[in-house]
């Protein structure tokens, strides 16, 4: 039997005004602090949270994330913390910047802190970084010896946050069980190279039964910014449990789909990760050929949440046959997650599923009165 491995940041804490606290946990982790985040964040976040870090006589080193994480980016950033001799990295944003602070903090030995102020996606609790190019393509992931230190989440400041990422995060994390399911029935790995741990489906399932539960109730709380038990259940879904869930159960053709997409250029690419990965993941439940009610589910929750599950919506009802292959070879390129699923999938079987859910989606909104 193959070993499993179960991975986790160091420490997760969520909840209202946690950043006003910010200095007490970074202070067990250094004392000399490079925050990077992009210029929206310092306004509306970073400078409180480097304030709270100076009132506990932090030192800190302020940078503006510069909007890709991209090896030019990180480079970057490392020169400067190798430069400020900094002894703990911080990120304050979404995905990307997160994801390029753990790898300058991997470059420079040091601990690092994922500061969310947006529950966009999975990224802060990951012990990887999903790369791309300085134009925006997928590039690779970096994997890392270890998780995050410490995952901070202050979700007054995700209350405030625009109402799409926290949509954004929805679908994100719904395709965390969809995916653990299909790598737990091909018995094949983790990210880790690892078989997945019973904790790791479990945290996975119960992921998706939050979201049913509670995102719709959670996306009004957020549209009027305030901070209710359902925004805090999904908040902790959208950024604790789907990515312990992604991590510990595997990624499947949803993400490598996604990955497919940024094949194209033009407007495709004004999707949010989480708004590309609710096609993604449509189209891995066609490609499983799940019984009609199931995908009827999942197509009413879609709707319900606004998220773009129309070749029309995705800005590709226009594609040629050639594009939507060069999705289709993207995402089963050799090392992708698809290769993860139950059985084998070619790049056609990808073309034709993306097609499949363009007509059941439509037919379903036909049927519904939704056109």
């Amino acid at each position: 039997m193959m070993e499993k491995v179960f991975v986790s940041p160091s420490r997760y804490v969520q909840g209202k005004d946690v950043f006003k606290k910010a200095d007490q946990y970074v202070k067990k982790l250094g004392d000399k602090a490079l925050v990077a985040a992009d210029e929206t964040v310092w306004k509306v976040a970073a400078e409180g949270f480097t304030s709270q870090l100076k009132e506990g006589d932090i030192k800190v080193v302020k940078e503006v994330f510069q909007g890709e994480c991209s090896f030019r980016e990180i480079d970057r950033l490392t020169e400067v913390g190798k430069k400020e001799k900094v002894n703990v990295v911080i990120g304050l944003g979404g995905g990307k910047t997160l994801d390029t602070v753990k790898a300058v903090a991997d470059h420079l030995g040091t601990p690092v802190v994922c500061a969310p102020t947006v529950a966009s996606a999975d990224a802060p609790t990951a012990g990887l970084s999903v790369i791309y190019t300085d134009d925006g393509a997928f590039d690779s992931y970096l994997n890392y010896d270890k998780n995050p230190d410490l995952v901070i989440v202050d979700t007054r400041v995700i209350a405030e946050s625009p109402n799409r990422y926290l949509v954004s995060g929805v679908s994100d994390a719904l395709a965390t069980w969809i995916e653990a399911r299909a790598v737990a029935e091909g018995h094949n790995n983790t990210m880790s190279g690892k078989q997945p741990t019973l904790a790791g489906k479990a945290i996975a399932e119960t992921c998706e039964n939050v979201l049913f539960d509670y995102a719709l109730s959670a996306v009004e709380a957020n549209r009027k910014k305030i901070v209710t038990p359902a925004l805090e259940a999904i908040v902790e879904a959208n950024t604790l449990l789907s990515g312990l869930g992604f991590e510990n159960g595997g990624l499947a053709a949803a993400h490598a789909i996604h990955n497919g997409f940024t094949a194209l250029t033009g407007d495709v690419h004004l999707l949010t990760h989480g708004e590309k990965v609710a096609y993604g993941a449509m189209t891995q439940l066609v490609l499983e050929n799940k019984p009609f009610d199931e995908l009827e589910r999942y197509i009413k929750f879609y709707l319900d949440l606004g998220l773009p599950i129309t070749l029309k919506d995705i800005h590709l009802d226009k594609a040629t046959d050639e594009e939507l292959y060069k999705v289709g070879e993207k995402a089963t390129a050799p090392g992708e997650t698809i290769h993860q699923m139950p059985f084998a999938v070619t790049a056609d079987d990808v073309v034709q599923a993306i097609k499949g859910v363009d007509a059941y989606v439509k037919d379903y909104k036909s049927r519904h009165g939704l056109d």
